[in-house]
């Protein structure tokens, strides 16, 4: 019976300490981009453009208390894209991307319902890669460009086949 149990921790501590070591291995990676609605549309359109040097934050706060536990800032390329580091592994908690700021005075209105993203920061969920891709998220346009009718209507006849 001894030997049994000596076999078995010889078998299981390692595995659990090598789980526990890749765990926390490497660092997550969240990517998205940030959007200007230039037609107010409340989504992307073949009009919309993307913010250079908007910036982004990602929140992980605990899901029972709704303490904050991990906050960081980043601001996006010239493609409108970030991409945020998260070194550590947040199993039990809820993180949201959202929208900071835009460095655009003429699309700085943060697009409501687009202005936050939920990001999953856990390796528990059976996802693999490092990558995390957060949903774009928006500003609006203070006024629709002109051609914005156009555009839109584009999407209403594509509605209207269906």
């Amino acid at each position: 019976m001894a030997r049994l149990v000596i076999l078995m921790l010889l078998c299981v501590l390692p595995a659990l300490a090598t789980a526990r070591f890749l765990h926390h291995a490497k660092p997550f990676v969240v990517q998205g981009r940030i959007y200007c609605d230039t037609c107010r549309a409340g989504f992307e359109t073949s009009a919309t453009t993307y913010i250079p040097g908007a910036r982004v934050r990602i929140e992980c706060r605990d899901r029972k208390s709704l303490a904050l536990t991990y906050s960081i800032e980043g601001v996006t390329d010239s493609t409108g894209t970030y991409k945020l580091t998260v070194a550590d592994d947040h199993l039990d908690e809820a993180c949201d991307a959202m929208l900071v700021s835009s460095p655009d005075p003429l699309c700085s209105e943060p697009n409501a319902g687009r202005d936050k993203s939920r990001v999953i920061l856990t390796r528990s969920n059976g996802m693999t890669s490092d990558l995390r891709f957060a949903n774009n998220m928006g500003f609006l346009k203070s006024e629709p460009m002109t051609e914005c009718t156009q555009v839109l209507q584009m999407y209403k006849e594509t509605e209207d086949e269906d």
